[in-house]
């Protein structure tokens, strides 16, 4: 062991010897990097003469020479060689030999003593084979020289980084050592790329070569064992003149030591390598082949198939995908050392992201088939999402994100099997019609999806069609499914504290933005339980917090009380309507909100028309069993309960979101087309007309006047939606009983028709009452421009309204909202009180108030709002007092006197009653919107209050 010890340090001083002295020999200045041709060729020349002097005159160099000779004998082709460069690289590949049969009989005699337990904490002695710090560098000098004289200069021009590009000593050397002979320069580039992959065997020698000369002995591998035998632009017989004097054997042997190689590296360097090798791009032919300034010169057409065929061998390797994001993205941030530059860099260049994506989502020509690479590929990028490197997890999230919107764009089939559907997995799982697990034969309290898996789970759903944003049909399609547990989700996430709220609502909001507005109110009738698409949470499972802030689905366990499970399911029901408002709510500014709130408006129609659901007594007295009552009874209970829930949701929306529901003039004229068709469906299920419906549908005939009438700017395509309410006013203006309703409907009709060119006195009356203004000598102003174009309306005598009104009269109108007052008069189609009521009167009008007989309150309270409306100066002596009765009554335990209360009081006790009550405006007319949609067997119409939808109050 002593003796191989002495033998390597004599193997050391020889190189040291050969390459010049070891302190020049670390240097860039040394003295063979700055001679000149000839003097470099003396320099090679005089070191190896040197070396050979000290062999023959110094006998403690006699081991070493005889390993040299027995070395000498196996590798016959390192003879002497008149050719100086040659010789010298002949001599250097000897002596790494030589050093690494040294290294392997020491490690072969090496035994590690035991390890003493006093100095446990003591490190191991080292191998005798390992190196120093000076010994690996003088090695790896060694081998600098090996590679530009035996390697580099017998490369084919593209093959590999040529010299002239490196450093100005390795420009030197291609000059003095460019071959004479192609047959010889195949040779000894054979020879080079051999015997330094039989150095490489050696653990601590394999490091020293494949982390700086990799690029170059793949080169040489590559143009060895694959280069073409022939040329197309020679005659088939006659062989190429680049692969004279190597065999097939040889060249066999080329294509293992490659394999082998490219096998045992690691791999994101193979992948940087081949990516080098396969050169810059082509160019035209005046560019003569050259490299450019920034790039790399193109390479030969054969390395650049070999160099894809095995990158694509690397990408379906296991953890084939990652070594090549790895490889490809080193130098924007991942695998980088950290830093802010680092992270600076791994920010900014997003176009490697993109480009390794493209890479993945196209399929390699030697695949078997599409089908086969997905399967090999598609779970390797699933795995990108799950890793947390704080440096490069944004990069590979993005690489995986972009690869599954490719494969959603080039094969939806297949990114639909092996991307979505394993993306989407945790959420089909407990999906109510979806799941394909059987959850009836699993215990209670199974857990069906753990929390880790769900986190992910959305997570990625988050990354992939929020992040990606790419809102295809396909896409949209594929995660319409599990929207409804996604909704469920975020249910439940509102009764804790979760990190998967935030991203549940962003999923929602953006597929509510981004998809069809039918689909999308489709969806949102599947959240509230009243039909549609969307599957919710299966039945059987359940929400339960994590461990982690996340959640985990279980199994339901069974409630044996009837009672408690009613309860429950009813609460839940409850409570998930309630977030459904809420998520309308900031739906608002896409008109989502009002969308939906006119499908539930036609709803009500459409119940309105069917009128109540009345049961058949004959099927009744056949049933002979509870079950038959129950089968026979089903079908009118699930028409009241789907009854119920709309006009629950109905007025949840009126309560929460009506301040600013509608958000343009289409949606407004569809609410009054609503109106007017629940009007005529009313009107054909009964004989006549309530008051409470001629005063809503007068207003919402008033609402169409006050748009006519200058209350909104309108446009060409405004015009082409009021057209939709010709056909209705034109039939209630031949089915409903009353004159005056006949005469408004029949002339909105005409300045509908004639886009506001001819408009009657009944229209601008109309228009004049919606707005607030008085009768007497007050014509409507616009509040907007009239449009340019359209044909002016005769002018009428106009005067302020301080000179046409009394003073009383124009204090209290001041402040009034114009669109909150009650058009009272010819409009309502309902007699006016004289005015001048007596004091006797009121007073009795005051004890009808506070009667037992619950109609009487009622009654009196929609007397009283009537004498302060036409201003009775009895009763604006006791305002004060009224006011007080009214607020009395707003907590009236009865709900007939509570909202009688709030729909008769005029805008007066509107102000007050806001200010002293602590209650907004708002409130108030929600409350008054409320009243209307519920009241009666009609189902009301909508009142004076539901302007405030949609001006934003």
């Amino acid at each position: 062991m002593a003796g191989s010890e002495a033998v390597l340090r004599r193997v050391i001083e020889a190189l040291e010897l050969l390459l010049g002295t070891a302190k020049a020999a670390g240097t860039d200045s040394g003295p063979l990097q700055s001679t000149k041709h000839v003097d470099l060729l003396e320099s090679l020349r005089f070191n190896v003469s040197i070396l050979e002097e000290k062999f023959a005159q110094d006998p403690q160099w006699d081991e070493l020479q005889r390993l040299r000779t027995e070395v000498s004998k196996q590798a016959q082709c390192l003879g002497s060689c008149p050719d100086v460069p040659w010789n010298f690289t002949c001599h250097v590949l000897l002596l790494l030999l030589c050093l690494k049969q040294c290294m392997v009989l020491l490690a072969t005699t090496y035994c590690p003593p035991q390890p003493n337990p006093k100095t446990a904490e003591a490190a191991p002695p080292l191998s005798p084979d390992t190196l120093s710090i000076a010994q690996e560098k003088t090695v790896q000098v060694a081998l600098q020289f090996v590679v530009t004289l035996g390697i580099c200069p017998y490369l084919f021009p593209g093959v590999g980084l040529p010299l002239r590009s490196r450093t100005e000593f390795s420009a030197l050397v291609q000059e003095v050592a460019s071959p004479r002979c192609i047959s010889s320069a195949t040779r000894r580039l054979f020879v080079t790329c051999t015997l330094l992959m039989e150095v490489a065997d050696h653990t601590s020698l394999s490091r020293l070569i494949l982390t700086r000369h990799l690029g170059d002995l793949l080169a040489g591998l590559c143009q060895l064992g694959f280069c073409p035998a022939r040329r197309k632009d020679e005659e088939e017989a006659k062989p190429s003149e680049e692969q004279m004097g190597l065999t097939e054997e040889e060249r066999s042997s080329c294509r293992e030591a490659l394999q082998g190689l490219l096998n045992r590296v690691y791999q994101p360097l193979v992948v940087r390598e081949l990516l080098l090798l396969q050169g810059g791009p082509k160019q035209s032919s005046g560019s003569s082949g050259r490299s450019s300034e920034h790039g790399l010169a193109p390479a030969p057409a054969w390395l650049r198939r070999l160099c894809g065929q095995l990158l694509s061998e690397r990408l379906i390797r296991p953890g084939g995908v990652q070594a090549v994001v790895c490889g490809i993205l080193e130098g924007a941030g991942a695998g980088a050392t950290g830093g802010s530059s680092a992270e600076a860099a791994a920010a900014a260049d997003w176009r490697k992201c993109d480009a390794v994506a493209r890479i993945l989502s196209t399929c390699p020509q030697q695949s078997l088939s599409l089908e086969d690479y997905c399967q090999q590929v598609c779970p390797q990028v699933l795995q990108l999402f799950l890793i947390q490197d704080k440096l490069t997890a944004h990069q590979f999230q993005r690489v995986a994100t972009t690869t599954v919107l490719s494969m959603a764009r080039q094969h939806p089939q297949q990114a639909k099997k092996h991307l979505l559907r394993p993306i989407l997995e945790p959420l089909l799982r407990c999906s109510d019609d979806v799941t394909e697990v059987p959850l009836k034969e699993l215990l209670a309290g199974t857990v069906l999806v753990k929390e880790e898996e769900l986190s992910e789970c959305v997570e990625n759903v988050l990354k992939v069609y929020v992040v990606g944003n790419e809102p295809t049909a396909f896409l949209l399609d594929s995660l319409q499914p599990v929207l409804g547990t996604i909704f469920s989700l975020w249910c439940f996430t509102k009764q804790n504290v979760s990190f998967l709220r935030t991203p549940c609502q962003e999923i929602l909001l953006w597929f509510l933005e981004k998809c069809k507005r039918q689909i999308a109110l489709s969806v949102l009738e599947g959240f509230a339980r009243l039909g549609g698409a969307t599957h919710l949470l299966h039945p059987f499972c359940q929400f339960q917090a994590g461990s982690e802030g996340g959640a985990v689905v279980t199994i339901k366990e069974t409630i044996s009380d009837e009672d408690e499970a009613l309860y429950q399911k009813v609460s839940f029901e409850q409570w998930q309507l309630e977030q459904l408002v809420e998520l309308l709510s900031r739906c608002q500014s896409s008109g989502l909100a009002g969308d939906f709130f006119l499908c539930c408006l036609k709803e009500l129609t459409r119940m309105a028309g069917q009128g109540a659901y009345k049961m058949d007594s004959a099927p009744l007295s056949s049933c002979n069993s509870p079950l038959d009552l129950e089968q026979c009874c089903s079908p009118g209970l699930e028409q009241q309960e789907r009854q119920l829930q709309v006009l629950q949701l109905v007025g949840m929306m009126c309560e929460r979101v009506s301040d600013a529901l509608f958000t343009d003039i289409s949606q407004i004229v569809e609410f009054v087309a609503t109106t007017l068709q629940r009007a005529c469906a009313s009107l054909t299920c009964s004989s006549g007309g309530s008051t409470v419906e001629a005063q809503t549908l007068s207003m919402a005939m008033g609402l169409v006047a006050a748009i006519l009438g200058g209350a909104v700017q309108l446009k060409p395509a405004d015009f082409a939606s009021l057209k939709g309410l010709v056909p209705l006013l034109e039939d209630l203006s031949h089915v409903h009983p009353e004159p005056v309703i006949q005469e408004l409907a029949a002339d909105l009709r005409i300045t509908i028709c004639t886009h506001g060119a001819f408009s009657t006195e009944t229209v601008n009356s109309a228009a004049q009452s919606t707005l607030g203004k008085s009768d007497a000598g007050v014509a409507v102003k616009p509040r907007a421009p009239v449009r340019q174009g359209l044909t002016k309306r005769p002018p009428r005598e106009t005067s302020k309204p301080e000179a046409a009104l009394p003073q009383d009269h124009m204090e209290s109108s001041s402040g009034t909202d114009p669109i909150s007052n009650p058009p009272r008069g010819p409009l309502t189609g309902e007699s006016v009180a004289e005015p001048g009521c007596g004091s006797q009167d009121l007073q009795e009008l005051l004890l009808s108030v506070y009667d037992p007989d619950i109609p009487a309150q009622a009654a009196a309270l929609r007397s009283l709002s009537r004498l302060i409306e036409q201003r009775d100066s009895e009763a604006l002596k006791i305002q004060e007092k009224l006011l007080k009765v009214f607020l009395e009554n707003l907590e009236h335990e009865d709900s007939f006197v509570y909202l009688s209360a709030i729909q008769e009081c005029c805008h007066d006790f509107l102000e007050q009653g806001c200010r002293t009550h602590n209650t907004s405006r708002s409130t108030l007319r929600r409350e008054t919107l409320i009243l209307v949609l519920f009241s009666g067997p009609e189902l009301g119409l909508i009142p004076w209050c539901c302007p405030c939808l949609f001006q934003g109050q």
